[in-house]
Order: C-alpha cells, then structure tokens, then sequence
C-alpha cells in the first residue's frame, strides 16, 4: 500500500524544504526491503538492496549539485514504531560512507595504474626516439627512412594513450561519484509513517 500523495500545493512530508528541490522518496512495506537480505551483518551495516541504491543514486543525480538531499522512507506506522526503524538513518548514512570509501581505494588504485603505465609510456617513446635517430642512417633519406622513423615515434606515443586517457579524463567520474555518496551520506533521511 502506497501512501496518499501530497494535495495541491502540500509537501510530501512536513520537513521539506521546497528550495532544496524534490526530496528523494522511497515507499515500503518492511525495513528489510531496503537492505539485501542476504547480507549476514547486523541490521545497520548491511549494504542497501541494488535496486533502493539505483533509485536513490538516479535520483541524487537529478538535483542541483549543491542542494542539500532529502530522503524520505514512507512505511507503515507499525513498521517505523519498530526498533529496527530508528536505525534506518544510521544505516543508510553509513552504506553510502562505506561507498565513498570504496570510491576513493577504486580513484587510489587508478591512479596507481596511471603513474605505473605512465613509467612504461614514457620508457617507449624514449627507446623509440632513440631507435629511430641510430638507425635512421642506415635507411638513408627516402620514404623508408621518414616510414621507419615516424612509425616508431607514433608506437611511442600509443604506448602513452592509456596514462593520458587516465590522467585527462578517467579519474573525474571516481570523483565526482565520491562526491555524490559523501552528499548522499549527509543526507536528512526522515521516516514517514502512514
């Protein structure tokens, strides 16, 4: 059973701030919809089911960038009178710290690998470079020689393709992911009892 929207000009729930945008809004039966059942940790450091973190996440994605993030759980009042309930907010803040974290070692890793490719990257090109002024001589001035010479430089620089595409651009969506969980961890997480 889903709860009744809001009338004409009503908040969803009392707490809303209309400037923050729309807060992200979650309806369910039971607390344990929202974690995976299979996780064998206690209640509040179980990870969030991957469809509630999709839904949350996309949504996230969809408010301004500075806003601060509302969500709001709408459960049955049984449910939230649960002792279970009141530890929602701990859980879900900690789930989405516990991502962040996960981001960070994932950015640290990456950029682990671009330092490492970029080692190797630079070695080519300079063993290339060098390659191609010993043994442009013997080669002469023709088209063989500028073929022979110019394919070297570029296997060089293909060997640097990976560190620049790492350094350039892969490492901005590990950041600003990051960013998100960190929002997403200090959201104000409301329960609405109906």
């Amino acid at each position: 059973m889903k709860p009744e929207p809001p009338a004409p000009g009503q908040s969803a729930s009392p707490h809303i701030n209309p400037r923050a945008g729309a807060p992200i809004e979650l309806s369910i039966k039971d607390t344990n919809q929202l974690f995976q059942s299979l996780d064998p940790h206690p209640f509040r450091e179980r990870d969030l089911d991957p469809a509630v973190e999709e839904f949350v996440v996309d949504w996230a994605l969809e408010l301004p960038r500075n806003a601060p993030i509302q969500l709001v759980v709408h459960l049955p009042a049984a449910e939230a009178a649960r002792p279970r309930a009141a530890e929602i907010d701990e859980a879900i803040r900690g789930y989405f710290l516990y991502r962040a974290e996960m981001t960070q070692l994932q950015l640290r890793e990456l950029i682990r690998q671009g330092r490492t490719a970029l080692a190797i990257g630079i070695a080519v090109l300079g063993v290339c470079v060098l390659l191609g002024s010993a043994l442009s001589p013997l080669f002469g001035q023709g088209y063989a020689a500028r073929f022979f010479n110019e394919g070297l430089i570029i296997v060089g620089w293909v060997a640097n393709w990976r560190p620049l595409q790492i350094f350039l651009y892969d490492w901005w969506p590990y950041v600003r992911r990051r960013r998100l969980y960190l929002r997403l961890a200090s959201a104000r997480i409301d329960l609405a009892p109906f």
